[in-house]
């Protein structure tokens, strides 16, 4: 009730509590006064009842000057207000009190006036502060350092013009004000001050107010100090704001209000959220004391529920969510999805195709964006999102897209010493080996053929959906002198050839410049058991026929061009042994365009 009344006229609340007092010391008042019983009193109106109260409280002001004995009426949060029987109530501070002394509604107070508030009510202090009335009681005051009481006259130039009994000079550094503005404040103000300079024979007095301020802010602090905890939840107004967080005035103290602490949401700026002067809610974090600095650390968001509390069952793996971008960093971006909930899409899960070497390529600060929840953990309170999910897997229709066999387009995107690789399309990005870049030139590094950024066309050679890989041939696009030789060719053409790689089973033949054949070769015991004996004259004539027929090796491309065009030997002979090196003729038995296989067999 008591608060309720500070609102409203001083003059009727200072009747309210006084009738309230006045019931509470007297127990034979067994009904109110405004029964229907008290109301039959002739011509006892509120008015007469509210003048008489104030008759009989008609004491000056001029009385602080000494200690009074005062009753306690109401105790609040911070204050404590008295009875000291003047027109108004006395407020004490509750912080005035010693940290081991507590009072209750009826105890009494020995208490001095130093002032009134804005709302009437006394200012009143614990301590005994006197008014000197000559120099003897100045010069004492002096010597001892005792607080005495002064009213403000005037702002002179410098300071303040203070009546302490003679004409004192206050500095404006020592008068405890901020600016100009709360120094006009203190005119006509009665306060606490102390000498700080005193010569009689000058008539020279100056004074200082600042002092005794810190000492009462000083005294303030020690009991907050002493009855806060860390978890307490503490009232605060907001005094300053900085870049960091605000500091918040919590009864004397000033206690940190860190930015990340303000909201559960993200703050950039305490600014956008908080102003000077506004009045606060905060829980107590954290307490310290380094080399005698004590430093308190408060939070507002700590009394609010924790948004993570209700993740869990809201949202899932797969689920697409919508968000903004709150901040990026090279590893990635972090994205809220409301208050207090925030997911971070790491750089690898933003783009399918391109190889992003910081997140600012891509989202900005502010952006809103489309993501797929990839994972939740509620223990650690992270989420982890993905970007390119959000567009749809580009390789899920790769197999149908690129078949093998087919031809395709791309720019080449990076080169390797194995190969290059070259991106099709968005996320889809195939393998050319250096082993399918040229069929008519041995290849040491890619770069002999291809650079990146140049537009190639390839043939798909197999497509792995799984592994997400393509392979990828340029050779197979190129005509080479195989693909001419099949064409020149069918089954059944005789073709002269130089055998290079003699087995038992199957021979390698060359037919060409990079154009290889497969003869199937007989077991030599065999071929020649076959054979009818030769007379001497037979082997004579064969001996000289083999010496006539011996082909010069150096002239073999010669040769095979001539056989080509369709000069043959005589088909009889039939060496008894095959080396390698030697020249024979041969029949194509089979071609294989699709497989660019042929293979032949011996004349």
């Amino acid at each position: 009730m008591l608060g309720r009344c500070r609102l409203e006229s001083p003059r009727v609340c200072r009747f309210v509590v006084f009738l309230a007092n006045l019931i509470m010391s007297n127990p034979s008042i067994s009904q109110s006064p405004f029964t229907a019983e008290s109301s039959s009193e002739p011509n006892e109106s509120f008015g007469e009842m509210l003048s008489q109260y104030e008759n009989s409280h008609s004491r000056k002001a001029e009385h602080g000057s000494k200690q009074l004995v005062g009753t306690v009426i109401v105790i609040t949060g911070d204050s404590i207000f008295v009875d000291i029987g003047f027109k108004s109530e006395g407020i004490l501070p509750l912080t005035a009190l010693p940290a081991n002394e507590s009072v209750k509604p009826g105890d009494k107070l020995t208490v001095s006036v130093k002032g009134r508030d804005p709302e009437g009510y006394y200012q009143l202090s614990r301590a005994k502060v006197e008014r000197p009335k000559d120099w003897a009681a100045l010069e004492k005051a002096f010597a001892e350092k005792a607080t005495i009481m002064g009213t403000v006259t005037g702002v002179i130039k410098g300071g303040l013009s203070v009546d302490v009994g003679v004409r004192a000079f206050m500095p404006g550094s020592r008068s405890g004000a901020r600016d100009a503005a709360e120094m006009e404040k203190l005119v006509e103000q009665e306060i606490f001050c102390r000498i700080i300079k005193l010569d009689v024979a000058e008539e020279d007095v100056v004074v200082d107010r600042r002092v005794v301020v810190e000492e009462e802010g000083q005294l303030a602090k020690d009991r907050l100090y002493a009855e806060i905890q860390e978890g307490d939840t503490v009232s605060g107004t907001i005094r300053s704001i900085m870049d960091y967080g605000a500091f918040a005035d919590i009864g004397g103290v000033d206690a940190l209000l860190h930015v990340s602490d303000i909201a559960w949401s993200r703050v950039e700026k305490p600014a956008d959220v908080l102003s000077v002067g506004q009045q606060i809610e905060a829980k107590v974090l954290k307490i310290t004391n380094d080399s005698g600095k004590r430093r308190i650390s408060v939070g507002m968001k700590q009394l609010q529920p924790h948004p993570w509390d209700a993740v869990a069952g809201k949202y899932q793996v797969g689920e697409r969510v919508r968000g903004t971008v709150t901040r990026v960093a090279e590893f990635g971006a972090f994205v809220e999805l409301e208050p207090g909930i925030e997911g971070l899409i790491h750089v690898s899960e933003m783009s399918w195709g391109k190889k992003l070497r910081s997140a600012s390529t891509l989202v900005k600060p502010g952006e809103i964006v489309d993501a797929v929840i990839l994972g939740v953990n509620s223990a650690e309170r992270r989420m982890s999102l993905g970007l390119k999910q959000a567009l749809g897997d580009p390789w899920a229709e790769v197999a149908q897209r690129f078949a093998a066999g087919s031809v395709v387009e791309g720019s080449v995107t990076s080169i390797m010493k194995f190969g290059a690789f070259v991106q099709l399309t968005e996320g889809v990005e195939g393998l050319i080996h250096i082993s399918e870049m040229s069929a008519e030139k041995r290849i040491n590094h890619p770069q002999e053929v291809v650079r990146v950024g140049q537009v190639i066309r390839a043939q798909v050679l197999a497509v792995d959906t799984e592994k997400r890989q393509l392979r990828l041939s340029m050779k197979q696009l190129v005509p080479s002198g195989l693909d001419e030789y099949l064409a020149e060719h069918k089954e059944g053409d005789v073709v002269t050839g130089r055998m290079i790689d003699v087995s038992a089973g199957t021979s390698r033949v060359e037919l060409g410049e990079g154009i290889e054949g497969r003869c199937r070769m007989e077991p030599l015991n065999a071929t020649a058991a076959k054979k009818p004996p030769k007379s001497s004259s037979q082997s004579a004539s064969e001996s000289s026929m083999k010496a006539a027929s011996k082909p010069d090796l150096s002239s073999l491309g010669s040769m095979l061009q001539a056989r080509w065009k369709g000069n043959t030997a005589p088909s009889d002979v039939r060496p008894e042994a095959i080396r390698t090196g030697e020249i024979r003729k041969f029949r194509i038995s089979k071609l294989d365009a699709a497989a660019k296989k042929i293979e032949l067999e011996l004349v």
